[in-house]
């Protein structure tokens, strides 16, 4: 069965439906507690008027009694929408007088009970009859020895459709905020991450032969510039290593063409007539030093080649540096002595690193100093133990390396103008430096035109402990 492939989300798209949301949610929450106060509002007014309107019906009812009072009541005829319903009881219950048509609408026991105080509504009864909605009231009131019930309903039809079409209003003018929202959000959100856009097509310019192209930093938000600055350093570093892998590239063909060409030269020449057995024997041997030559040129790529990719293992140990050193001392001295030139150590010490790697990394120094240093010259292999590290320093007094040549000189295949003529292919350095940073350690170069060079080598100390 084949997995279904799920859509990238869409940062606009998501920022469109927060800013939405939490806009309605705002609005929805303001125009809530504003519906809240007015309709609040709205019931406290009503409730002042009915208690005004208890008020003077109670007034006029003590001044004229209840057979006047009766009369004026139904003088006034309300009508079928009259604001105020009015009824009149006895002592027994039975109706004294009472708005026209209100037995109708509105039966005595509907009321609530009698209330105490008119000062107060607070015992009110809403009350819905049919499709209109009453407010409902009842006051005790004293005349001529007897106690009245005077009930009042007041009718708030149109205080409900009013609240109703308040509550339409405001869902239609939220409605409209939340597209007038979903819009403001849409066109925000769009000139926000149009420098998106536009860094996009920037880095769409950039290829193989365009490694230059760089994002400009001008007219950038303060959030993107960051990710600029972060693209402009990975493209440098690509257009770096993309021209030192060029470099490489033509350095190697130039190396491995050198020996390839002799072999073949020294191959038809030999075949172009017949020659002497010895004559054989020399070309092969001329074979086999330029084979042997190709292949260490080989061995030292793939090294690097491993360290570079983290695969090369090593089995760090503690020994004995000095011990080491004099190892390989001893071992060039034979060389030395042809060229009149002098290796002596100093310092001592114990070091953590892998012995093979240790002794390979500082042979190719020994190495490369007795290339450059004239007769009569002298090494010098000099350990220092530090708090954190172990320097191991390969100094001579030879030619020395121009101040232009330093920054390069750990490069693959790269050679100064005045070691050109030697027989390196200016891997030396470059492996060196490969085997340190697989310690986790650092090289250094110092030098000076005709006074010497001097490399260090610093391996650090292990973890306490080990």
């Amino acid at each position: 069965m084949f997995s279904k492939r799920t859509e990238p989300r869409s940062i606009a798209s998501q920022l469109i439906v927060l800013f939405t949301l939490a806009a309605t949610l705002l609005l929805s929450c303001g125009l809530g507690v504003f519906y809240w106060i007015v309709v609040r509002h709205a019931f406290a007014e009503d409730n002042a008027i009915l208690a005004d309107k208890i008020s003077a019906l109670s007034a006029d009812f003590n001044e004229s009694g209840p057979k006047i009072f009766g009369q004026e009541l139904k003088a006034h005829h309300a009508g079928e929408r009259a604001p105020y319903w009015i009824r009149v009881l006895d002592s027994e219950g039975r109706t004294v007088t009472e708005t026209p048509g209100m037995d109708r609408l509105l039966a005595s026991g509907v009321f609530p009970p009698v209330q105490r105080s008119i000062s107060s509504v607070r015992s009110r009864r809403d009350y819905r009859a049919g499709a209109r909605l009453f407010s409902l009231i009842a006051v005790n009131e004293e005349a001529a020895g007897d106690t009245y019930t005077i009930q009042v309903a007041q009718d708030r039809s149109s205080d409900e459709q009013v609240e109703r079409e308040f509550g339409v209003l405001l869902i239609v003018v939220l409605a409209g905020s939340m597209v007038a929202s979903a819009l403001i959000a849409i066109t925000v959100t769009k000139r926000g991450l149009r420098p998106l856009g536009e860094m996009t097509r920037s880095l769409e310019r950039i290829g193989p032969t365009h490694l230059s192209e760089r994002v400009a930093l001008a007219g950038w938000p303060r959030e993107l510039q960051p990710l600029a600055v972060a693209f402009d350093s990975m493209l440098a570093r690509l257009e770096a290593s993309f021209t030192r892998l060029s470099q490489f590239s033509a350095d190697l063909a130039h190396e491995l063409r050198t020996p390839i060409a002799n072999i073949l030269g020294e191959a038809q020449v030999a075949l172009s007539r017949d020659r002497t057995s010895h004559a054989y024997r020399e070309v092969i041997e001329s074979t086999i030093a330029e084979c042997e030559r190709l292949s260490g040129i080989v061995d030292n790529l793939l090294f690097v080649a491993r360290v570079d990719a983290a695969r090369e293992p090593i089995e760090r140990t503690r020994f004995d540096a000095r011990a080491a050193v004099e190892k390989i001392a001893t071992f060039y001295q034979t060389i030395a002595e042809d060229h009149h030139v002098a290796i002596s150590c100093s310092g001592e010490g114990q070091i953590y690193a892998d012995p093979a790697l240790f002794e390979r990394a500082v042979g190719n120094l020994v190495d490369n100093a007795l290339r450059f240093t004239p007769k009569n010259g002298s090494i010098q292999i000099a350990l220092a133990e530090h708090a954190a590290d172990f320097e191991v320093a390969v100094s001579d007094n030879g030619y020395g390396i121009g101040p232009e040549h330093l920054p390069r000189v750990f490069d693959r295949f790269y050679r100064a103008e005045s070691s050109r003529g030697s027989d390196g292919a200016g891997l030396g350095l470059a492996l060196v430096k490969s085997i340190v940073e697989l310690h986790g350690g650092s090289a250094r170069i110092q030098s000076e035109v005709g006074r010497g060079t001097t490399v260090t080598l610093i391996f650090p100390k292990p973890p306490v402990g080990t």
